[in-house]
């Protein structure tokens, strides 16, 4: 509605306009070469109506303007955020995290923006251009001949300078990413930059990034200016040529120093309209420049989708890889190769293997971030494919290597899988996870504000809540990938002896997988995979791959753990 009002009260306002040369032509004629004082009276008079009605009709424009391009920035960064929550991993980090943040920012502001002074501006030009081409033949038809020679070479001036600068806003947008990129990362690694003395170098490659993208711009600035003053001489020379024919049409009778006036007044009118187009070409060049890369952004599909919502088969918290194989890209060497192993229906298994060995992997697979390259990945006795991904996913808690804490409470924090959750399932998960005494401890408790990325805690304490919100959503599958990395010896013990007693929504004990390099955190699992570049290196208890695994041997002998211990 308010993108077809704006530019209907646009051309209200464009009309009024293209009125006042008509009647300072009628006053100038009539009122100053006539003498006659009722008639500039009348003209003054309308002059100032037309005036007052021409700024209500701009006002009322913007506020249309202004409306229509909220809501569309609105619409589209809810668009883009959901695009962006629907892609897997893969073509999150095809895309680039960078390239992510500029487009859901810069790009959707240039967007917005451009729709906004297309509203205001855009529909003017044409109204004015239009409008006083035909009021100048209105008025003078052997004038307006000159109106027919300059408009059409303004406007390709206009199509020649739009040509030239749209590639290199392009290009400006993919400079911002890596800036963004480049930015992004100094701060999310400022300790290690520090701790290797590596500020200079790293200001120097931040610098050159900035200066490429300091001469593109100056690049496509420069053919942006030339824009006003080439239409301006072009509408000059018009002005120029219209008061030299119509002086000598006034000696014949063919014209009156009203109508020149007048024509001058629409020439005028034109070159500010032109010189609007001029700044409004370059806006809406950057706006469709960021449009192609939103809609590009936008094509792209992802590579995991909803299965058609199979219901899970007794035993709903059993999992099963059934010769399983994945590579993260085309032609890379896989990750994981004819993976098999089953894991029971309420059973605790450990996970363990070298740096690379494919450990994480097999949680994303599970959880179906990607999907396998071969084999079948089953949950419930159904392929992870058949499932739709909230109904997969809603069986599922997991808690990443890197512990992910958002801004906000740590009661905000520990509902985020489960938003229902009473305060009394709060303190229950905190005190499984062993992190019951210091968030007692913290000044406001459950309302305590967390910083951004909790950084306002220390490694194992964001640990801890990672694992207390995964354990209030009570899930029937729970994956700890690593997620007692940060955690004393002690404190680990004791957050395993709390898992094996709690038990799912349903009552049920639940399956848990604890991915881990730490033999301790695993060697009391029911069942132990042990992953070696990939591949099943052996499968089995504490003691039984201590006997007769070589690579779990040499994992426990490098951590202290002899043979002869059990």
């Amino acid at each position: 509605m308010q993108v077809v009002l704006g530019p209907v009260f646009k051309l209200i306002e464009a009309v009024l306009e293209l009125f006042v040369p008509l009647v300072m032509a009628n006053m100038i004629d009539v009122g100053v070469r006539e003498r006659n004082t009722d008639a500039l009276w009348r003209g003054g008079i309308l002059l100032v109506v037309l005036a007052v009605a021409g700024v209500a009709a701009a006002i009322t424009c913007q506020y249309f303007a202004a409306v229509a391009g909220g809501h569309f920035g609105r619409r589209l960064r809810s668009r883009l955020y959901a695009h962006v929550m629907k892609l897997s991993g893969k073509e999150v980090a095809e895309i680039g995290t960078g390239s992510l943040i500029t487009r859901l920012t810069n790009d959707a502001v240039q967007v917005q923006h451009g729709l906004n002074m297309t509203i205001r501006l855009g529909t003017r030009a044409p109204y004015l251009v239009i409008g006083g081409l035909v009021m100048a033949f209105v008025v003078n038809w052997r004038l307006g001949l000159v109106f027919l020679v300059a408009t059409p070479l303004i406007g390709v001036v206009l199509l020649l300078i739009m040509r030239r600068t749209l590639p290199g806003y392009a290009s400006i947008q993919a400079q911002q990413d890596e800036l963004a990129r480049q930015g992004g990362e100094n701060l999310a690694g400022a300790r290690v930059i520090r701790a290797f003395s590596r500020q200079k170098s790293e200001e120097a490659d931040f610098d050159a990034a900035a200066g490429q993208l300091t001469r593109q711009l100056v690049r496509v600035g420069r053919l942006s200016a030339a824009l006003s003053p080439v239409t301006g001489a072009i509408v000059s020379a018009a002005i120029v040529a219209i008061v030299w024919l119509g002086g000598v049409f006034s000696f014949g009778g063919s014209s009156s120093p009203g109508e020149i006036i007048a024509l001058v007044s629409y020439m005028n009118q034109i070159l500010l309209a032109m010189v609007v187009a001029a700044q409004l070409i370059v806006l809406l060049t950057r706006a469709l420049a960021s449009g192609q890369r939103l809609n590009a952004f936008l094509a792209v599909q992802p590579a995991v989708v909803d299965g058609p919502g199979a219901a899970p088969q007794p035993g709903a918290s059993a999992v099963a890889f059934r010769d399983v194989s994945f590579a993260y890209y085309s032609g890379a060497a896989p990750a994981l190769s004819g993976l098999s192993f089953t894991v029971p229906a309420g059973s605790t298994v450990g996970v363990i293997g070298g740096t690379g060995s494919g450990k994480s992997t097999l949680a994303t697979l599970l959880l179906r971030q990607q999907d396998v390259t071969a084999g079948t990945v089953l949950v419930g006795g159904v392929p992870v494919k058949d499932y739709t991904l909230a109904q997969l996913r809603g069986q599922m808690a997991v808690v990443p290597q890197r512990a992910a804490l958002f801004t906000g409470t740590v009661g905000y924090n520990l509902r985020l899988g489960a938003p229902g959750a009473t305060d009394t399932d709060l303190w229950k998960a905190l005190h499984t996870a062993q992190a019951y005494d210091f968030v007692e401890r913290l000044p406001d408790g459950l309302d305590t504000l967390i910083a951004e990325g909790g950084k306002n805690l220390s490694g194992g304490q964001k640990q801890r809540l990672s694992i207390a919100r995964a354990l209030v959503r009570r899930p029937a599958i729970l994956i700890l990938d690593d997620a007692a990395s940060a955690l004393d010896y002690a404190t680990d013990a004791a957050l395993r002896r709390a898992l094996a007693a709690d038990v799912d929504a349903d009552g049920h004990k639940r399956t848990t997988l604890i991915i881990s390099q730490r033999v301790a955190s695993i060697r009391h699992a029911d069942s132990i995979l042990v992953l070696d570049d990939g591949c099943l290196a052996g499968q089995g208890t504490h003691d039984e791959l201590l006997q007769t695994n070589p690579v779990y041997r040499e994992i426990c002998v490098s951590q202290g753990v002899g043979v002869a211990t059990s």
